[in-house]
């Protein structure tokens, strides 16, 4: 599988913007309500929300197959050491495929320093948590984080340690 991997910027967040969409419409309306996906999409998916969070500091990351977008990750800086995964998507009729090991592996690449990586995944996302785990990740504890408008984020913070 002939896969690219390269740094996002500000002219890919409408393709950013795109996946997400189709990536979460097809992957968690069995995990939570469509008010919710709407809602977390307008919220974090926005060209500004998207543009605020590259001139943050979080680096995104596009992946493709023969110029055809497949997903998208993007991490940040906590600390010395200490990186956070803030998004990691790969386009559901891709799973299974190999790209989102070869996506993580991309990034532990870009961050050779690491001493823990976190993200968040949310308690019903099955499939995601299999994977993480697979991928050396444990749970280090649940929460539940209100967003707006009475949705909540019910997920594992999940550590990967070098």
């Amino acid at each position: 599988m002939n896969l690219t991997i390269r740094k996002a910027n500000l002219d890919d967040v409408p393709t950013i913007a795109f996946l997400a969409h189709k990536i979460w419409n097809e992957h968690y309306l069995s995990i939570i309500s469509q008010g919710q996906i709407d809602f977390m999409l307008d919220k974090m998916y926005s060209a500004e929300s998207l543009t605020e969070q590259m001139n943050q500091g979080h680096q995104f990351y596009l992946v493709s197959q023969e110029n055809f977008a497949l997903g998208y990750c993007s991490f940040s800086k906590k600390e010395e050491g200490n990186y956070f995964v803030n998004k990691f998507y790969v386009d559901v009729s891709s799973h299974r495929s190999g790209i989102g090991t070869q996506l993580l592996n991309f990034v532990l690449q870009q961050i050779p320093d690491y001493k823990t990586i976190e993200l968040a995944v949310n308690r019903e996302n099955y499939k995601a948590i299999n994977f993480y785990f697979k991928q050396g990740f444990t749970i280090k504890h649940t929460f539940d984080l209100e967003i707006g408008e009475g949705f909540y984020m019910n997920d594992f913070l999940m550590v990967k340690y070098k």
